[in-house]
């Protein structure tokens, strides 16, 4: 079951991710300042609801490095796909890192919180 919760944990770190990032689009992306606020707002209590439920199956450094991480690739892949910016080598070498970190921290031998139901 402990694996399963971990799992779950990273489900959460990702979704809240990819909310930030989606927010970040929004923010980009519509023209209507009424939609581009609301879109912003949106995604981010999403995010936010999603990273709290990350946090109470990871540790916050699992949590967090892995919002980010999830954060800071799909902003970038959707600023090239979406907004047809540039994306140096450099970025790529970056976000490289970044994954492996992740990886690594994904595997790290982190004591389970105990549950707080």
């Amino acid at each position: 079951m402990a694996g399963e919760d971990r799992r779950r944990g990273y489900v959460w770190a990702v979704s809240a991710g990819m909310s930030a990032a989606l927010a970040a689009v929004s923010a980009k992306y519509f023209s209507s300042q009424i939609i581009k606020y609301a879109m912003v707002i949106l995604c981010n209590v999403i995010m936010w609801a999603c990273y709290t439920n990350s946090l109470k199956i990871l540790s916050s450094l699992q949590a967090t490095v892995t919002n980010f991480a999830t954060n800071f690739i799909s902003s970038g892949l959707a600023g090239y796909f979406l907004f047809e910016e540039p994306l140096p080598s450099k970025w790529f070498g970056g976000a490289m890192l970044i994954i492996i970190g992740v990886f690594i921290l994904s595997k790290s031998s982190i004591e389970p919180k105990p549950s707080s139901d």
